[in-house]
């Protein structure tokens, strides 16, 4: 039988660390997105903007961060 005093490996904060971080890389890569032409033999200097190439990757990363953040935190628990 499971003793009450059990605690789970994931708090609810640590939880919801995850879920933030999962929306914000999602964010990253919406911003990621675009940027494409119709016409293959048209160059688009758009592809290679500010937001591509600096912004969304940051925002990715700092996903990532909150995710392990939110997966790590219990670890820093007194027992």
């Amino acid at each position: 039988m499971a003793d009450n005093n059990e605690q789970t490996a994931v708090t609810r904060k640590g939880v919801i660390l995850m879920i933030a971080g999962t929306l914000v890389m999602a964010l990253g890569f919406i911003l990621l997105s675009g940027g494409g032409v119709k016409d293959p033999q048209v160059f688009n200097y758009a592809m290679f903007d500010f937001r591509r190439l600096v912004l969304a990757p940051i925002v990715i990363v700092a996903g990532i961060v909150v995710v392990i953040a939110g997966i790590m935190g219990p670890a820093r628990r007194n027992k």
